[in-house]
């Protein structure tokens, strides 16, 4: 599998120089991680096509293991970005260095991730990326499904697409879960898994991104195409993570755009 000419690098500092760190190890990654993982799972890949080879995508999925952010970036025809918790590329020891560079080997930037200010700077960081002419690869749902189930989605990476212009490619990602069930140390070997890429959706249609009638509009879309690729069933509720202290299960109960 060769690789595609990434576009120029991003004005911004901080993401150009993690993309310079990243290069090379992201190269020599592909090297190692692509003809093992063809030899381990033999992944069936769907739609390869319909991934644009330039210009900035989303690729939007929904979520069932760890491994989605591996087998997605090794299954896409080009470069695909996914945030990761900033703590994974701060070890300093052998074990440290061996995660920070599988996770630049897999095309992860670092961010540091929770809500309010953090919540904003992890969007800050993706419009860049965005900006730059990258992919970056987004989990709708925002959290894994424990049961297999696909939840709806998040508004999120609508708002990001229409913020930007960016398109959204969708992919229905099938069998992770049982390769990595949930608390699972390693990945189980020989297990069948499928990667389907959608075509390329241009939710411009539904308005600007300060709409909220739009957001949830192009958010359905979004989910009814990804629901057309992996084929799961439909839990018709958010994949809320449990709540901590009477505060936040108010505002769970309250109705409130999930974003």
């Amino acid at each position: 599998m060769t690789e595609d000419p990434e576009p120029d690098a991003p004005a911004d500092e901080d993401v150009a120089e993690e993309l310079h760190r990243a290069g090379a190890t992201y190269l020599l990654g592909r090297m190692i991680l692509v003809p093992l993982t063809r030899l381990v799972y033999r992944p069936r890949v769907e739609g390869r096509t319909n991934v644009p080879k330039t210009g900035p995508i989303i690729v939007a999925s929904n979520h069932l293991s760890f491994i989605d952010s591996i087998a997605i970036p090794v299954a896409a025809p080009r470069r695909v970005h996914f945030l990761a918790k900033s703590s994974y590329f701060e070890g300093t020891d052998f074990k440290g260095r061996l995660v920070a560079n599988f996770m630049r080997a897999v095309g992860a930037i670092p961010v540091r991730r929770g809500a309010g200010q953090a919540a904003l700077d992890a969007l800050d960081e993706q419009r860049r990326l965005l900006d730059a002419g990258l992919a970056v690869a987004l989990y709708p749902e925002g959290t894994r499904s424990t049961d297999g189930r696909l939840y709806k989605g998040r508004t999120g990476v609508a708002f990001l697409a229409l913020q930007t212009g960016a398109r959204v490619v969708p992919v229905g990602v099938i069998g992770t879960d049982k390769a990595m069930p949930v608390g699972a140390k390693m990945p189980k070997i020989g297990s069948k898994v499928t990667i389907r890429f959608g075509e390329p959706l241009d939710l411009s249609h539904h308005g600007a991104a300060n709409s909220g009638r739009a957001r949830r509009g192009a958010t359905d879309e979004i989910m009814a195409a990804i629901h057309a690729l992996s084929e799961q069933e439909l839990a018709g509720v958010y994949n809320e993570v449990p709540a901590q202290g009477a505060i936040e299960k108010i505002r769970q109960a309250l109705p409130h755009e999930r974003r």
